[in-house]
């Protein structure tokens, strides 16, 4: 993997790689003007206030990806892990499959559904950014629980900024955690299948999935969706001790083409 990297991974780049992120979503979201509270209320909203910062953010870390040299890493995994903690994705999935469900798709019109469209692109960003390109940084020098804590840590942290654009502090607090968690089942399943892509169409369905429930009347199908994903969340935080187990997933670039 090593001769694939024009520049050698270094903890220090994945970090800036992560603050330049959240500076670009939360300066265009800022400029937009639209409260995090009122995303849900148009598609101009909801398109102003995060997509047009995803779509942003989805160029400059294509570009930053290939400057670097870093798809490869940041994609793939050497080697995969025991595969049985799939379990807790696979809940995950059948949890935002209850969301879409319970959604009612009467209130949805075009505008808004193209948006949400474009709320898919938060599955390639976020984890381009954490389990991906910050993923591989923290591989040239930590052990793996580090990796996955950091990752998920750092990911949970993201969310804090939703607290300067109108949601509650509470509120702020709870989905951080939730994203520790939800970063937990990610990683998990990166590890497993070998491959980041299958958690970035994930959490971009698990995404659109909780724009579209809150969209309009919420059906009762949600709250099963809510409890299965909480036993998603526990079951990731129970097996993820058996992905990292045994994990040699070290980056190193012998010979760079760039210092």
């Amino acid at each position: 993997m090593g001769e694939t990297l024009k520049v050698r991974p270094r903890v220090w780049i994945g970090l800036a790689i992560y603050v330049g992120y959240a500076t670009v979503v939360f300066t265009v979201q800022a400029f937009s003007g639209v409260r995090y509270d009122e995303l849900g209320e148009s598609g101009s909203n909801l398109f102003l206030g995060a997509g047009l910062s995803l779509i942003i953010a989805a160029v400059l870390l294509a570009i930053t990806t290939s400057l670097l040299g870093w798809w490869r890493p940041a994609l793939f995994e050497q080697h995969r892990s025991v595969r049985w903690p799939i379990i807790a994705p696979i809940l995950m999935a059948v949890a935002l499959v209850f969301n879409l469900i319970a959604t009612d798709w009467a209130a949805y019109d075009g505008a808004f559904l193209a948006a949400s469209l474009v709320i898919l692109l938060v599955g390639f960003t976020e984890e381009l950014t954490t389990r991906g390109l910050l993923l591989t940084a923290l591989r040239s020098r930590l052990a793996e629980v580090w990796v996955w804590l950091l990752t998920s840590a750092l990911f949970a942290a993201m969310h804090l900024l939703n607290a300067t654009s109108g949601q509650a502090l509470g509120a702020t607090i709870q989905q951080v955690v939730f994203a520790f968690v939800g970063g937990t089942v990610f990683y998990i399943l990166r590890r497993v299948t070998g491959t980041l892509i299958w958690a970035m169409v994930l959490h971009g369905l698990w995404d659109f999935s909780t724009f579209a429930v809150t969209h309009g009347t919420v059906g009762p199908l949600a709250a099963i969706g809510a409890t299965i994903n909480l036993l998603a969340g526990a079951l990731a935080l129970i097996s993820v001790a058996f992905v990292i187990r045994g994990a040699n997933e070290r980056i190193s670039a012998p010979t760079p083409s760039i210092a």
